[in-house]
């Protein structure tokens, strides 16, 4: 492990945390050793670098980043929907009269 260390902070969904807690309690079982979730968490990370052109990490990559894009344009629209005024339709309304005459 590097000497180097910065801080970051890591949200998960509950079901990938808690295959990560069982898979530190069956390497502190088998390696006699205590196994943090966090040197688990560390050890995944690397082991899914390394394998960079493995498919099956591009296509978790692409999922991932895709439910990141469909939670942030929810979170725009939601946003959007409680501070804009109600609009009938994009257009200016334009009242007779007040055109151009030729």
């Amino acid at each position: 492990m590097s000497t180097e260390k910065t801080p970051v902070l890591l949200i998960l969904p509950r079901d990938v945390l808690d295959r990560a807690r069982v898979l530190a309690g069956r390497a502190t079982t088998a390696l006699k050793l205590p196994v943090s979730l966090q040197i688990v968490l560390r050890a995944l990370i690397e082991a899914g670098l390394k394998r960079n052109g493995d498919r099956a990490v591009l296509a978790g990559i692409e999922r991932e980043a895709q439910a990141v894009r469909r939670i942030r344009r929810a979170t725009r629209r939601r946003a959007r929907a409680r501070t804009a005024p109600l609009e009938t339709s994009r257009r200016p309304i334009r009242k007779k009269g007040r055109g151009r005459r030729t």
